[in-house]
């Protein structure tokens, strides 16, 4: 071979080597992004970018106001990148709008205005499920809430509504009875001055730290019975889809809602969501947020999938460090232990995998004893309102019973795959018939099972 042609060919290589694998598969054209998505939640907001190529990026964090930047590399902006703006709704917590724009040639640049100081995660995901290559921002609070003193204010919250309401119906029957012409509510709201504009809106700093727990507020968690209600999936997981379309993190949320308020209800209970909207929680977070709130009972709502459309019936699942009890409780299992893949985790963010695999393995023969107590007194309950697929109470490794202190079930509602059982799903008189049924069942459980006194830490 010619020797200049062979050394050509060397320095041809090197640049091979030098571009890499991803460089290379973005072509002449750069990345092409497929989606962008955001999901504000209290506890965060995620902000999904996803792409047929592994994204490069970098973010800063700049104050006075609070904004996020972040600059991604090869990329040109095009109409799915500027498609972001709108998609910030105006109830989120964290982010108040997007800028877009071409900060250099192949570097886009997006500037995220914020309403309060965050502490944003950046991380990738590799494809999986319907998705391809994900570049994802978390944005949490700097300060995480208390969710038990928040369980407690929320209910006295609740209270001092409830005693309004009755306050202000009383006052309305009086008014009525006595034929008193009621006043307009004066208002607080003052034009602003013709042709003056309006003040800029300011950005939000950090909030502020709650008070603390009051000694009557301390009381009060001491005798409350918490049940911690997990609704399935959730965000960039949909978990399994029905014949025409209705998706089971949809639905299992619908029924949590209802079941939180069932509970709520009931004398010295109350519920806690280990998410209340559209949005994804890990396998581990989930267990640690019934455990952050010491909860007395965790519920894990799911609607499956099975391979055949045939399969139907509601089951109830406790844990089993021994192996599962039938093929179709393994493979349930394994489906849902897979949300984290699809879902998303940013693995970076649990400091030792090791020490989390041995809480979640700590699981006691006492807990899956109570476990599977709970269990039945909800299978007999909701066996009244459908067809059950067994009429045991199945076992399993999932992931999220594995609270070692907590009486933990997983309930599969129903199979969405089953044409009639997702047309019951869709039906809002079957689910409060569920609701119920869940209810019922968690009641009946304390009835024999009293929860033990406890001191629960604020």
């Amino acid at each position: 071979m010619d020797p200049a042609r062979r050394r050509a060919l060397r320095a041809m290589g090197r640049v091979v080597l030098l571009l890499g694998v991803p460089r290379l598969a973005r072509g002449a054209n750069g990345a092409s992004i497929v989606a962008v998505r955001v999901w504000p939640a209290q506890d965060y907001t995620r902000v999904t970018i996803e792409s047929d190529v592994p994204l490069a990026a970098a973010h800063l964090l700049v104050e006075a106001p609070h904004r996020l930047v972040v600059d991604i590399d090869g990329l040109e902006l095009k109409a799915a990148l500027r498609e972001l703006v709108g998609k910030v709704r105006p109830d989120d917590p964290y982010i108040a709008g997007v800028r877009v724009g071409q900060f250099q040639p192949r570097v886009v640049r997006l500037v995220f205005d914020l309403k309060q100081a965050v502490r944003p995660e950046q991380f990738t995901l590799a494809p999986v499920a319907a998705y391809q290559h994900r570049l994802v921002f978390d944005l949490y609070p700097v300060q995480e809430a208390d969710p038990l003193l928040a369980l407690i204010r929320d209910k006295e919250a609740a209270e001092e509504r409830a005693a309004q309401a009755v306050q202000d119906a009383l006052g309305e029957l009086i008014a009525r009875i006595e034929k008193t012409p009621q006043l307009p509510a004066p208002t607080t709201s003052v034009p602003a001055p013709a042709g003056v504009a309006p003040p800029p809106a300011v950005a939000l700093t950090t909030p502020a730290p709650p008070p603390p727990a009051t000694a009557a507020e301390r009381r009060e968690v001491d005798r409350l019975v918490i049940v911690a209600i997990d609704p399935g999936h959730g965000g960039e997981d949909p978990g399994a889809i029905g014949p025409t379309g209705l998706r089971e993190k949809d639905v299992v949320l619908a029924i949590a809602l209802q079941l939180r308020d069932r509970i709520d209800a009931l004398p010295n209970m109350r519920a806690m969501l280990t998410r209340d909207a559209d949005f994804f929680v890990p396998l581990h977070e989930r267990v640690r947020k019934a455990r952050r709130v010491q909860a007395d009972l965790f519920v894990s709502v799911h609607a499956d999938a099975f391979m055949r459309p045939e399969a139907r019936g509601a089951s109830v699942f406790a844990l089993s460090t021994q192996g599962a009890s039938s093929t179709a409780a393994r493979w349930m299992a394994a489906r849902e232990n897979s949300a984290d893949q699809v879902g998303g985790v940013n693995v970076a963010q649990v400091k030792d995998a090791q020490l989390l695999q041995a809480m979640l393995d700590m699981s006691t023969t006492a807990q899956i004893k109570d476990s599977l107590k709970l269990g039945s007194e909800v299978l007999s309950r909701i066996g009244r309102v459908g067809r059950l697929h067994k009429r045991h109470v199945e076992q399993a490794g999932f992931a999220v019973l594995k609270a070692p202190d907590i009486p933990s079930i997983l309930v599969e509602t129903a199979f969405i795959s089953n044409p009639q059982e997702e047309a019951q799903l869709r039906d809002p008189g079957y689910r409060r018939q569920l609701v119920e049924a869940l209810a019922t069942g968690i009641r009946r459980y304390f009835a024999k099972n009293p929860p033990l006194a406890r001191q629960r830490q604020l």
